[in-house]
């Protein structure tokens, strides 16, 4: 495991998460996990560009999916 960053996050997670899913628009995360996903930033943000903003609820919960193996899937169907 790779050490932590200054807010307590590991930046192996964060970093595999934005390379499989950087690409990845807020509107289409905020599809999944509610209009509060990524609060103050444009629809049209690619995730790469603020997933070390992210408060804790909104990487908690993709953080969880994309442990799980559940995130291209549910980014997948959104994107429909």
């Amino acid at each position: 495991m790779k050490e932590a960053g200054l807010d307590g996050r590991h930046r192996d997670k964060d970093g595999s998460i934005s390379k499989k899913h950087g690409n990845t628009l807020v509107g289409t995360l905020r599809k999944i996990y509610g209009r509060g996903f990524a609060a103050g930033y444009p629809d049209a943000t690619p995730l790469s560009e603020v997933l070390a903003q992210l408060n804790e609820t909104s990487l908690s919960q993709l953080r969880r999916d994309h442990d799980t193996g559940h995130l291209a899937h549910k980014i997948d169907h959104a994107a429909k």
